[in-house]
Formats: structure tokens, sequence, C-alpha cells
């Protein structure tokens, strides 16, 4: 026996009232924003106060949908009882979902005992089904599974676990892993895990390869990826049992909202007639291009094209010529040019219409772009249009043969969504009530309605008394017609139930009162919302069984011991030159890699192996084979891998240390992961200085790694820079591995050139082209039994590895200062971002 899947929800952004009332007006299942006190990876969105929450949450109830509130950025330390606080105000105001970053949040909202569901955020990096069942230990009922996995991913991630699986389906597309991307901290002294992300991402870049600047024309936005569109695999995704699609776009205008929230009902509701339409007003709303991002797989010529980083729309065509007023437009582009959302077959064919916008965009940069209403549109020829503009209009004296055409927007959608954003603001009917009424001779009418399933019922009795009635009686459809009327409310009939002797009457009247008594009631009890029980615990109690459920054995101090991390055969070569005793090897690929265990070891050195910064579900196989290697300690850097290494007979498990890319950046996560398997845990590199001693003096210096010297990775990608400008292949199987052959770096607006790096997994990372180093750190954490202290190369030479991995020897050793080291390694002297995201008074107040 075959079942129909459930349909999967349509998850709506509001970044503003505008927003939220275009998303319900549309059809939204569900709406998720944030607040303006802060934990809200879009702090920049104009977002909500916690004093109107009770009033937001119960317009979105009475819109037949649920409110998640994002609280998706990491907690420091000093701000656990804050987080704990705004997370009971969160329950009391009726919110049904909080999306978490941090595992503290988690932690702290199951000691609360609270009543809302808790999601990992995508910037939790869930990217398996293995860390899926590891986090779900949290308390977490769903996670937001990366953009970077295709829809075979997904099949597999769903079939591993029970875990509810929330997925992006459209909006803009960070290049780099959720939760894995530092430009913010490196080039912008804030932090995108705080909610302050600078959009490095879509900033132009030059290509350098082996040192050498290569011209690419017109191609400058080397990791700006065009927006996804998901339309064409809803029926797959909803096939798999996905539980929501998730629309990306709190920063985004009610016109975005309600174009996207129209689709994606249309295409979940199985409207298939609607998609081209849909797509072309979602397209005028705001698209880079639309490309179907990883769902296909990876892509590496289509996912970035690399000639604009903003809105385009629609494309037309190319100029042919202009004659006066008339510009004559191809459909077709110049030979071998690569359109956005054309040539993947997502973006329709439109035709032009007086009133729409349009740009003229040669590549010569945003100031040589002209654009304008359209006053008139006709067709010229077989594939040709004829576009006459007035004034207001384009400066046509600009605008070049060859030139791309796009229709940026379209007045009709723009009124269409002005509506949808009025509409949302009245009552919409969205909610369905059941209806159950009883009667027998000699007793009233009465009848019971109920919009919550049952669980609370409101009632209603006629004045009157049943009597036999000289006709039919009342029959069944007049009841439902009377009682069923619930026009200009929130409300709809539902289920219907009647259960009323024959032949009787009571007067129409008395029925239509009855009616208006049930939606009395019902509002009522909309507006006060649902009735949760109160915290289980104070915060301070919460917090002191936190941590004493989450304690390990008292640590003992150590002198920290250096480990070098070693990325090529020169900089292991020079560590063990150096006399290092503890290396950590990070290779492109597993032949070198054993080679180089077996070179350490047989020079007497302890050897680590780092995992992949990502696994993705079949990347289990990769931690096999390190597995296989049996190095003296794992660091682990995902999720899914601290699973998979966790889960290994006793025998069979090396010791486990964690990397930064854990985001940990408070005593509770840093138990949980302790707790979970950890040997130590490095500090995520979003923590100053001040922030990192309060977590080292918090869980002991004894329980921790961390990097005084290295370049910050800043992109994590999956897009993979080598094999788009490199070759001409889609993937690792069809690229020709030019990694292999070349080093490639990316050069900045400020001539700083980065290296990019490509992992065991073809994966890549874009380090920041300064090197980072703090040995004055190292005074402040001493006194805390630091375990580990760690130096990272990136492309060092074999002698400027040798140097750095001498001078921290030094420094451990006490024969040299830090200043003296700064001296030798001629590095920038830094630890983690410059200022926090947070305004912790502000959230201190608000919650008193």
């Amino acid at each position: 026996m075959t079942t129909t899947p459930r349909k999967p929800e349509v998850l709506a952004p509001a970044g503003g009232r505008e927003q939220l009332f275009a998303a319900l007006a549309t059809g939204a299942d569900a709406i998720y924003f944030g607040l303006q006190e802060g934990f809200n990876a879009r702090a920049r969105a104009s977002n909500f106060a916690i004093a109107e929450l009770p009033e937001i949450m119960s317009v979105i109830h009475r819109g037949n949908a649920r409110g998640f509130v994002t609280f998706n950025t990491l907690v420091f330390e000093s701000e656990l009882a804050t987080a704990a606080g705004l997370l009971i105000a969160l329950d009391a105001a009726g919110v049904d979902a909080v999306i978490v970053q941090d595992p503290a949040v988690a932690l702290l909202a199951r000691a609360l005992d609270l009543s809302l569901e808790v999601h990992g955020s995508t910037q939790m990096t869930v990217a398996s089904p293995l860390a899926a069942n590891l986090v779900k230990g949290l308390g977490l009922s769903r996670v937001v599974v990366p953009r970077e996995l295709s829809v075979a991913d997904i099949a597999a991630y769903a079939a591993g676990t029970d875990v509810e699986l929330e997925v992006f389906i459209h909006g803009a597309l960070c290049v780099s892993w959720s939760g894995q991307c530092l430009t913010s901290e490196s080039w912008g002294g804030r932090s995108a895990n705080r909610g302050q992300c600078a959009q490095s991402c879509r900033l132009p870049y030059e290509l350098q390869v082996d040192g050498q600047a290569r011209a690419l024309g017109d191609v400058q936005y080397l990791l700006s990826p065009q927006d996804l569109a998901g339309i064409d695999v809803v029926p797959a995704l909803a096939e798999i049992g996905v539980a929501s699609l998730k629309i990306e776009g709190r920063q985004k205008d009610a016109n975005y909202v309600a174009t996207a929230v129209t689709a994606y009902r249309h295409a979940v509701d199985g409207a298939a007639a609607a998609r081209d339409e849909d797509v072309a007003a979602m397209a005028m709303a705001y698209s880079r291009g639309f490309s179907p991002g990883f769902f296909a797989g990876a892509n590496h010529q289509a996912l970035v094209v690399g000639k604009v980083p903003r809105h385009r729309g629609v494309y037309l065509g190319t100029v042919r010529r202009i004659e006066r007023e008339l510009v004559l437009v191809d459909e077709q582009p110049a030979s071998g040019e690569t359109i956005p959302g054309r040539d993947n077959g997502l973006m329709p064919r439109i035709s032009p219409i007086a009133g729409q916008g349009v740009v003229f965009d040669s590549h010569e940069g945003q100031a040589a772009e002209t654009g304008g209403p359209i006053f008139d549109a006709f067709v010229a020829g077989p594939g040709q249009w004829a576009l006459r503009f007035g004034k207001p209009g384009p400066e046509l004296t600009r605008v070049k043969p060859g030139a791309e055409v796009w229709i940026t927007s379209a007045p009709a959608v723009e009124k269409q969504s002005r509506a949808d954003v009025a509409r949302g603001q009245k009552p919409l009917g969205r909610l369905p009530v059941a209806v159950d009424v009883r009667g027998a001779a000699g007793a009233p009418l009465v009848a019971r309605a109920s919009v919550d399933g049952g669980a609370t019922w409101v009632s209603a009795s006629s004045t009157s008394a049943l009597a036999a009635a000289t006709g039919a009686g009342l029959a069944t459809e007049v009841l439902r017609d009377k009682l069923g009327k619930f026009g200009g409310t929130d409300f709809h009939l539902g289920q219907f139930v009647a259960e009323v002797e024959a032949g009787l009457h009571v007067p129409v009247s008395e029925i239509n009162a009855m009616r208006r008594e049930l939606t009395t009631q019902l509002e009522a009890a909309m507006v006060d919302g649902p009735r949760r029980p109160a915290p289980a615990q104070t915060v301070e109690i919460a917090l002191a069984s936190l941590r004493a459920e989450l304690a390990g054995a008292e640590p003992v101090a150590t002198t920290p011991q250096l480990v070098v991390m070693c990325r090529n055969d020169a900089q292991l070569d020079a560590a063990i030159a150096a006399g290092a005793t503890h290396v950590e090897i990070d290779w492109m690929e597993f032949v070198g890699m054993g080679a180089a265990v077996a070179k350490a070891r047989a020079a007497g050195l302890a050897v680590g192996i780092a995992t992949v910064r990502i696994q993705k579900p079949g990347d289990e196989k990769l931690d096999q084979r390190i597995a296989k290697l049996a190095p003296d300690w794992v660091l682990v850097r995902s999720w899914g891998s601290l699973a998979f290494f966790r889960d290994l007979p006793v025998s069979d498990r090396p010791v486990l240390h964690g990397d930064y890319s854990l985001n940990i950046t408070n005593s509770l996560t840093a138990a949980w992961v302790l707790q979970a398997g950890l040997a130590t845990y490095t500090p995520s590199h979003d923590l100053d200085v001040e922030q990192l001693t309060a977590l080292l003096t918090a869980t002991g210096g004894a329980c921790a790694t961390v990097t005084l010297h290295h370049h910050i990775p800043t992109f994590h990608t999956e897009h993979c820079v080598y094999a788009h400008l490199l070759s001409k292949g889609a993937d690792y199987k069809t690229c020709g591995r030019p990694c292999e052959a070349h080093q490639v770096s990316l050069k900045d607006r400020t001539g700083l050139v980065h290296p990019v790096v490509v992992d065991v997994a073809c994966r890549n990372t874009v380090f920041n082209a300064q090197a980072q180093s703090a040995p004055r750190v190292l005074e402040t954490l001493r006194p805390l039994g630091l375990a580990r202290v760690r130096v990272e190369l990136v492309r060092e030479t074999g002698e400027q590895a040798q140097t750095v991995i001498a001078a921290y020897q030094a420094l451990l050793a006490g024969t040299i200062n830090a200043q003296e080291v700064l001296r030798r390694v001629s590095a920038h002297e830094q630890f983690g971002v410059t200022r926090g995201t947070m305004n912790t008074m502000k959230m201190l107040n608000v919650l008193a």
C-alpha cells in the first residue's frame, strides 16, 4: 500500500511587519524572524522587539501559522544567563520554536523544560545523519540542512535519522558553508556567527595562478553565487518527507516575500501551471540570476557566473542597435555568453510590457549601468523586441550594442504585493473551526467549537428549547450553513458534526446568535494565546544543574604542548628538523597523507590527522580511511566526525581533539562536547582574549587547545575555484584536478592575496593572506593550565615554517618573550575579533 507524502510546510522570512503580513496573506505555514535585542544572525534586518512578541504571535496564530524565532548565533560565557532569560520570555509569548546555532541554547531550553520546540540552524552545520543523531540528544526536533546537499544527499540524510529536516528552497546562497565563514572576523573585525555578516563574498576578486595574475575579462565576482530557486525539486523533497521548505530573505522586502511564498505555495499544492509566471515574479522581486544550487549535485561552472553580485531580474536579450528613442533587442545572448538562470532552464522567457523597469548592463561596472521604465514594447521581428523609452528613462547615449537587457521590476507584481500586505493585516479566515452541535426535544440547542484540534472548546446555546417543527425541522445542511458563516473573521468551517433529533425547530435568529457568540469566544481565546506552564526552575538553578550534569573530572594543569599543523611535505620536514614532538596532518589526498603519517612516526613524532571540516552523507568513508591509518589522535572538525569516532569500539578509537569549527564559545557547549568524547576542544575564533579567558576560566585550561599562530580560514566552500576557473569540468570527476598542478589565490581590492587550499573532499578554504599571531595571550592562559598550543601552517616554505616553529618552542621554553616571537615570525598581532555585536546590557534591561 502506498501513502501520499505529507506536504512540507512553506516557511517564510519576516524582517518586519510588512513581510509578516505578506507571508500570511500568501499562504505561509510558518514564519521565522529575529529579535532586535540580539542572538540573531540577521542583525541588519528590522526584526522585532521582545515586548511585541505576544502581539506578533497572536497575529501569526490567527493566521493559522506557526512562529519561529531565530536564536542562531553563538553565545559567550557572560551571556548564558541572559540567553536563558530570553528563552523564558519567548516561551511565555507563545513562540512555537527557536532556531539555534549554539548547543548551549538547546541545553538551556531542555533544562528549563520549556514548551517551545528547538530546531538546529543551518549555522550549526549539521550536515549528515550521524551529526543529526548526535545533536538530537540536545533535545532538537528538527535540523536545517546545509544548502550544499543534493536531493540525493537529502534522501540519504532522511533515511539515516528520524529528526525532521528543513531545507532551504529559495533565496541567496552563501558561498561558504553556514557557520563556517570567518571572513567577517578576519577582514571586518566582526562576526557572522554573531549576526554581522560583512558579505565579503559579494566583492570583486582577481585570480592568481601560481603567483601570476590570470585575466578573466568581465568576471570579477568569483565568490558570488546566483540565487537559489528550488521550485522544480519540490515534489522530490516532498516525496523524501522533508518537513519544511525554507525561503531565505529576512533582509528582503515584502514584494520578495509575497512572490516567493506564492510560488512555493503553488508548488507544494501541485499548481504546476503557475510555475513560469511565479518564477518571473520572483526574479523581478529580487534575483542575482537563479540556479538550482546544489540540488542536482555540484556544478562548478554554473553556480557562480561572476559578472554581477546584485539584483538583475529576468534576462530579455542583448542590444542589437539603438534608433533614437527605440532600442532593438535580440532575445538570444551573444555567442559564448553565460546568462544567469537562462542556461539552466529555470528562468522563463517573458514578453516586455509598458511600465516594466529595465537595466542595460555592458559589464563595465555598476556606475556604467543605466535603466528606466519601458514606455512601449512591440515585436520587431523573429526573436526581436523594440523597446521605446521616454523621460524618466535610461541615458541611451550610454547604451552600446551587445549590452545585456534585464527586466528588473514589474508594476503589476508590486501592486499585487502591496495588496497582499494590506490583506495580511485583516482577518484571513485561515483557521479551521471544528463545530459539534447537539440537541434534543425540550432542551436548548448546544454548539461547541474548537480551533486547536479539540484540546479546548467554547460553547453557545439557544435561548429557546427545541420544539416540534411544523415542517421538516432543522436539517444538518441548515445548521452547517448558519453556524459555519465565519466570513470576515480569522475562521472558516472545518469539521462539522451534528446530532440533533429529527423534526425539531429553533428560530434561525438564535442559531445566528450562537455563531456570533462562538466567534467572540474563539477570538478571545486566540488573543489570550496558548497557556503554557511556567519554567520548571529559575535561570540560576537551571544553569547550576546543567553545569553539575555536564561536569567532568577536575582538570590537572600541565605545561602546554606545542602541536604543529602541516599541510605539505616541506612543512613536515621543517617540523621534524625543528625538533617538534607533535604534528597534525591536514593533507589534500590520502596517498600523501599516509606517507606523511609514516614519515612523522619514523622520526619519532606523535601524529594526529585532521578530518575534513564537513561530513556530508557518505563522507563517513573519509573518516573510515583516517581510522585505518591509526593516528595517535584525530582532530575532529564536524559533529558527524565526532559521532563517527565516538561510536567506534574502544579498542579502535583514537584520542579525539575538537577543532575551532565546532564553534565553542561557552562552558556549557564545551562541557557537552567533552562529555561526548573529546579530550580537548579548540575555542572558536569568534572569541577575543577577554572572552577566551572567561571560557577557559569556566572550563579549566587543561581541556583546551588554543591556536596562537595561523592564517584565519575565511571561506570554506563546496564551490571549487580551481574547477570553475581552471577547467570546464562540473565536478571532481570531470575537472581534471587542476589543484594537483597549480596553486590558486584570490587578490582582494586592498591588494592582499589570499591562498585557496583544497581538502581531501575537494572543498576549498580561502585563508587570510596575513598570518595572525598572539604570543602575548600565552601569558594570560598559562596560569589556567592550558593543555595544548597549536601553530598552523598554510603555504609557508620549509624555512618559514621552521622559523615559526622555533619561535614558539622558545616562547614555551621561556627563552624569548612575545615581542621577540612577533619580530621573528613577522605576523600581524591579533587574537579573535575586535568587537562583539551583542548589546547585553540592553537585553538585561528588557528582560528585567
